[in-house]
């Protein structure tokens, strides 16, 4: 007995090391060390569609510097993230705003992203126990629970992965409560330099005042070999790159 009880702990770590493998692969692949992108983000809800174009710059997974390019209303706005902190810059009234904790679960710019999903960009390596739910061939399921001290959202995610691309395929989102809360699928697969990655990705919301919800970001341009100034990086940068 005391053998068997020891071949499944060994088995359960083993499942928890390829699991956390993949994750690690998973997200190396989709992230470099700098990302320049434009994108298209459509948000279709019951009183309509609507679309917001935007440019983005990266460092790794603690910075980044978003610009709006269309519609014309909100062309120049622009908004900032450096580790868990996010500002944003209105030029309209020449102000910019430190987003507050409790403004970070508020749709961000009218879609089914929150402030939060902007700023924490958590990393799954780094915030979840992995553990493998099943593998065949080249599709692998992987049930993502928060770290004791992880500032994470979300009580467990479940992501289905391509392991020939290392893509997700979907990411399943619970609360707290293990109630099923969004659908994130991800389509695609584009080769860009050395990163294979997803050009389009739709998230969707499962609550039921929100049925005709959906928001679906399309990649347009992206480079994983740009080389970003660092000012993008900075508070100055909001008003300066605004125009």
């Amino acid at each position: 007995m005391k053998y068997l009880f020891s071949f499944f702990l060994l088995t359960l770590l083993l499942h928890a090391n390829e699991a956390q493998a993949i994750i690690k692969k998973l997200e190396k692949n989709l992230r470099g060390d700098y990302m320049y992108s434009t994108m298209s983000m459509i948000v279709t809800s019951k009183r309509g569609k609507r679309t917001v174009k935007i440019e983005s710059w990266s460092k790794g997974n603690d910075k980044s510097f978003i610009k709006i390019l269309y519609p014309k209303k909100d062309k120049g706005i622009t908004f900032l993230k450096i580790d868990n902190q996010m500002w944003q810059y209105i030029p309209k009234i020449e102000r910019t705003i430190k987003i507050p904790p409790s403004m970070m679960l508020q749709s961000w710019m009218g879609s089914d992203f929150t402030n939060d999903d902007m700023v924490k960009e958590s990393s799954l390596e780094e915030d979840y126990h992995a553990k493998l739910l099943s593998k065949k061939g080249n599709s692998a399921t992987i049930q993502l629970l928060p770290k004791e001290d992880a500032a994470v959202v979300w009580g467990k995610i479940i992501v289905d992965v391509d392991l020939k691309n290392a893509v997700p395929v979907k990411e399943t989102f619970y609360d707290d409560m293990m109630k099923k809360v969004r659908v994130m699928t991800f389509s695609k697969i584009e080769q860009h330099g050395s990163h294979r990655i997803p050009m389009v990705m739709e998230l969707k919301p499962l609550d039921a005042s929100k049925k005709k919800n959906s928001t679906k970001i399309i990649f347009e341009k992206v480079n994983f070999d740009a080389k970003i100034d660092p000012s993008y990086f900075t508070k100055q940068a909001l008003k300066r790159y605004s125009r």
